[in-house]
């Protein structure tokens, strides 16, 4: 089945070309099916193009799926127009009253500030406590998990003492659990981040478990015990180029930051990077959405 998302989004354009199989709100309306409800609190600055590696991963599922997206009312976007935010997505306030099936928090560029200096953190704790009633699962990635973990569990995150940056390979640890069914024993994924979780007291919280191990990154996956929480530390839903854009846009702030890891073919920058984790990416997400969503999901939200 297609994912069904707004005409006119520009993402619709990219997922045409990558020939995803998409639909209108119209178009869906005329089959008799329940699609999933799933609702993207989209935090990322480029939120264009979170948009559209949300909405890749999310396509590759024999399920109809219907995506709402919203934006913080209490703190507004510089980095996105205003008139795309007006036309493509909702607020909190608009969408409290409902049920969803799924709800994806994304990263956000605010790990190096702690949670209660942000300025829309008493909205994402007023959002995921909600969440706990109107949601059946959440996939938190990157801050978007930090602050799953902290708010949630009270697993505090601390600054690394370099930017850790680039590809890394994990290995299964709970090769059997649901989440991560055909995904590789050993598989890549990206990272991008300032600051560390408290793995040691994930270990050792009864409500958790970590799902691979990494020396250099720590683990990708962690989930809660009932199903309701799906933790990725990196950015799974990165596309090939996406790490490259930010060390350039790093070099041009001035940051002393490295070279990504791991990344460009033979450690040489003129070297095109390629995509080494984009199957577990959609196995993950395609995983998530059957087996912690529309398996536990009622029919009547």
């Amino acid at each position: 089945m297609p994912i069904n998302i707004p005409k006119g989004l520009p993402a619709r354009t990219i997922l045409e070309r990558e020939n995803i199989f998409l639909m209108d709100k119209d178009r869906a309306s005329a089959q008799d099916i329940r699609p999933l409800k799933i609702l993207i609190l989209n935090l990322m600055p480029e939120k264009e193009r979170t948009e559209t590696q949300l909405l890749r991963l999310l396509s590759n599922s024999a399920l109809q799926i219907s995506i709402d997206f919203i934006h913080t009312e209490s703190y507004q976007s510089r980095n996105v127009p205003k008139s795309h935010l007006e036309q493509f997505y909702l607020t909190f306030s608009d969408v409290k009253q409902k049920h969803y099936d799924g709800l994806i928090i994304t990263g956000a560029p605010v790990e190096q500030m702690h949670f209660e200096q942000v300025d829309y953190w008493p909205e994402m704790v007023e959002i995921m406590d909600w969440a706990d009633q109107h949601v059946t699962s959440t996939l938190h990635i990157c801050w978007g998990a930090q602050a799953a973990l902290y708010h949630h569990f009270q697993v505090d995150k601390f600054d690394r003492s370099n930017k850790i940056s680039g590809v890394y390979s994990h290995q299964l640890i709970e090769p059997t659990n649901k989440l991560v069914r055909g995904i590789n024993d050993l598989f890549f994924a990206p990272h991008s981040r300032y600051t560390d979780t408290d793995f040691q007291a994930i270990e050792h919280h009864p409500e958790l478990f970590i799902l691979d191990h990494s020396e250099q990154a720590g683990p990708l996956l962690i989930a809660s015990r009932n199903k309701k929480h799906v933790m990725i530390t990196g950015h799974i839903e990165y596309d090939a180029n996406t790490l490259a854009e930010e060390y350039q846009r790093d070099l041009a702030k001035g940051l002393n930051v490295n070279m990504p890891e791991n990344y460009y073919p033979n450690e040489n920058i003129n070297n095109t990077p390629l995509n080494r984790w984009r199957s577990s990416a959609y196995l993950l997400f395609s995983n998530w959405l059957n087996y912690y969503v529309y398996q536990v999901t009622p029919y009547n939200l």
